[in-house]
């Protein structure tokens, strides 16, 4: 029995993900829950597993190419009573038409379904003037159709029994646009002369997706602030060779951490969640806190989980961990999920004052600016302080003006006074 295993839903909102390397041949023989092949993905680089036992018939995408959720990534011969059991589990999470549930296993036998894809093998054409009521089409070719504005009915197949396969409407698409793109371009210098294209990596897009969605679907409003801070400066100088003698880099960012996680624990709005659909607004009981890092393929979100419960040394150790994950791409699933609320440090590469955009569903970002020396006024003379510039980014939805400047000024009072951190704990 074939059984046709598809690229699965493997959540956190991925919807695709390029091959990196196959660990399989045709002909090897898998068992359930052997690597098959690894994928990269727009927030982790992720193995996936075999889910039943038997010999690979055929494997679709090569290296470097894009997969998406509920595209056929291997069939597997499997034989015995172990297929006809599978059999019956599968039937059962097929739907009324016959589709597969994304990211399941799908039988094709005795008619009952269309045929397996061959997307990636060699194309064989369309029998000539057949007549179909209906085009033959994988569910992935329906939908890029209907977003490219594309009928259907005018593509022709290359899969088997002339079923339309996502390449063909690919093809249609760029055979359409390059013959419009030729029309009065002969003068013109070659394009490639002018610009380069660069296909964008996983992470970008999903962090283009992720900004979009955020200014859609919050009120943002940021809020500014810049308290005095020489007192963590020189916490931060007195401890900063101590720690250094454990290999661990003490930088302002744990004290901000902790300086969050009790301000959040004062006003539970922003470690909050908007069900809007439903009316409800979900209070989260603990503070899991998103780091902003920077990665040459874009931003990622790590994070560290119950950060009320860490020290400044522990979180010391936690953000140098996390980064470097970041940027090696080895970050876990459960690394990247269940944030309560997100700081990002550009002071870190010399930036000020910012407006960060929302982790959404988050409600609340912190960003904090590089610590300056500037001249201040206290007790009415003129002196050289220490400045950490504060911007909070809140969904005015959820969090109110008032509740976001006292929020603030909390964040404010335990960086400036950090052994309060410690002592009010």
């Amino acid at each position: 029995m074939r059984y046709i295993f598809k690229f699965p839903d493997i959540g956190e909102g991925l919807t695709e993900g390029i091959i990196i390397e196959w660990y399989i041949d045709k002909g090897n023989t898998v068992k359930v829950g052997q690597s098959l092949v690894k994928m990269e993905t727009d927030k982790v680089v992720a193995d996936i597993p075999s889910p039943r036992e038997g010999v690979v018939a055929a494997r679709y995408g090569k290296v470097g190419e894009t997969i998406h959720v509920g595209e056929t990534l291997v069939e597997i011969d499997i034989a015995g009573e172990a297929a006809a059991e599978a059999q019956k589990t599968d039937s059962e999470m097929v739907d009324e038409k016959g589709a597969g549930v994304v990211g399941t296993i799908e039988v094709a036998s005795n008619n009952a379904f269309l045929p397996a894809s061959d997307e990636g093998t060699e194309a064989r054409p369309a029998a000539a003037g057949a007549v179909r009521r209906k085009v033959l089409a994988t569910p992935v070719a329906r939908a890029m159709a209907r977003e490219m504005n594309i009928d259907i009915n005018l593509v022709t197949g290359t899969g088997p029994a002339g079923r339309v396969m996502k390449s063909d409407i690919q093809n249609f698409h760029a055979s359409a646009t390059a013959s419009k793109s030729t029309v009065g371009q002969a003068d013109r210098p070659a394009a490639k002369e002018l610009i380069e294209v660069v296909q964008m990596s996983q992470i970008r897009k999903s962090m283009a997706k992720n900004m979009l969605r955020s200014k859609q679907s919050t009120a943002h409003m940021t809020l500014f602030g810049e308290p005095e801070v020489s007192a963590l400066v020189a916490a931060r100088a007195k401890y900063k060779e101590e720690y250094k003698k454990e290999e661990i880099s003490l930088t302002f960012l744990p004290f901000v951490i902790k300086a969050v996680v009790a301000a959040l624990k004062r006003h539970r709005e922003l470690n909050a969640e908007m069900d809007f659909e439903k009316g409800n607004i979900i209070y989260k009981n603990y503070y899991n806190i998103g780091i902003a890092v920077s990665t040459p393929d874009g931003l990622l979100v790590p994070v560290i989980k119950d950060a009320d419960k860490l020290s400044i040394k522990d979180l010391s150790k936690a953000v140098a961990e996390i980064a470097v994950k970041a940027r090696d791409r080895k970050l876990t699933f459960d690394e990247m999920k269940d944030g309560t609320f997100t700081i990002t440090n550009y002071g870190a590469l010399g930036g000020w004052f910012g407006v960060p955009v929302i982790n959404y569903p988050q409600v609340g970002i912190m960003g904090i600016g590089r610590v300056n020396q500037k001249p201040l006024v206290v007790d009415g003379e003129i002196k050289v302080g220490n400045v950490m510039p504060l911007s909070l980014s809140v969904d005015h939805r959820m969090v109110d003006g008032a509740e976001a400047t006292e929020f603030l000024n909390d964040v404010a009072a335990g960086i400036a006074d950090p052994l309060s951190l410690i002592m009010r704990q």
